[in-house]
């Protein structure tokens, strides 16, 4: 079943999407939808009933630490810029890693995220600030304009059956971490490891769509109003890099200096050094200190 976008807030016209039928809650416009995610928001006062356990606070870190670099080297810099090389199994498990933060299937956030660097602040763009600071933070994600996979712009990984496979069932790896978090802390481990973390985590990756295009200080005269920040970027294990990397997207690296701290390049320098990814992608000298014509990569 194929279905289109309709016209964007507003009234204009803009370049339509095509995408497989809707494939998921989270981005559902029903009423199950909204009440499954803002039960998981509310869920978070629970903590003032249950208390804050080391053990449940330390399963929360946990949690959030491992989904961020799931999100960030995962779904961000590998499927949808292709900013280093990893082998098929390698692939599946970071995949299951990112699916499990609840921010639907890779091939629907790689490609959706690609849509964002072609029609960046302008006409087609999902989370533009242009269209509101609470849109582009999370009113982008019950719009039923993006709630399909854009199949058209991430066919290289939509090749691959199992990629397919955790696409169309995205809720399988939350609901196991739901449960290892309740077997390893019984309620608390499942309030503060899965529910908090969650959270935080949803509201760490919505500030790069919307925070990281209205605060912070531009390096590069991007088409777009992207900006770096470092307090985003601590959050986010270096996404907060974020004109960095619309200026060069292809990059491993979106810290691009030495004191621009990058966590999630450091797990992938890690990563490189037992064999588990290669061919990490770079800026140049030349590219960082702004000598370069924009690159236009992976988009």
């Amino acid at each position: 079943m194929e279905a289109t976008t309709g016209l964007p807030r507003g009234g204009k016209a803009e370049q339509k999407q095509t995408f497989t039928a809707s494939d998921g809650w989270l981005t559902r416009t029903k009423l199950v939808s909204r009440s499954i995610y803002w039960g998981v928001h509310a869920s978070c006062l629970l903590v003032f009933w249950v208390g804050a356990p080391a053990e449940a606070v330390a399963l929360c870190a946990a949690t959030y630490a491992i989904r961020v670099f799931g999100i960030t080297g995962a779904y961000h810099r590998y499927f949808a810029h292709k900013a280093y090389k990893t082998s098929r199994w390698f692939q599946f498990v970071v995949a299951w890693i990112a699916c499990s933060a609840t921010q639907k299937g890779p091939l629907w956030w790689a490609g959706t995220h690609r849509r964002h660097h072609r029609y960046s602040d302008a006409p087609g763009d999902p989370h533009s600030p242009k269209e509101g600071v609470y849109y582009a933070h999370q009113g982008w994600v019950f719009d039923s304009r993006w709630e399909g996979t854009p199949i058209e712009g991430i066919r290289d990984f939509a090749a691959f059956p199992e990629l397919v496979w955790l696409n169309n069932f995205h809720w399988v790896p939350p609901l196991v971490l739901a449960v290892i978090c309740y077997a390893i802390g019984g309620f608390p481990g499942l309030l503060w490891g899965f529910a908090v973390s969650t959270t935080l985590l949803w509201h760490g990756t919505y500030s790069i769509n919307s925070l990281a295009h209205l605060w912070g200080t531009r390096r590069y005269e991007t088409s777009d109003t992207s900006r770096n920040n470092l307090l985003l970027a601590l959050i986010t294990f270096g996404e907060g890099w974020h004109n960095n990397h619309h200026y060069y997207m292809a990059s491993a690296r979106n810290g691009f200096f030495w004191y621009e701290i990058d966590i999630t390049y450091y797990i992938l320098r890690a990563f490189q050094a037992v064999g588990l990814v290669w061919d990490l992608k770079l800026p140049s000298k030349e590219i960082r200190e702004g000598g370069a014509l924009r690159v236009k990569e992976a988009a």
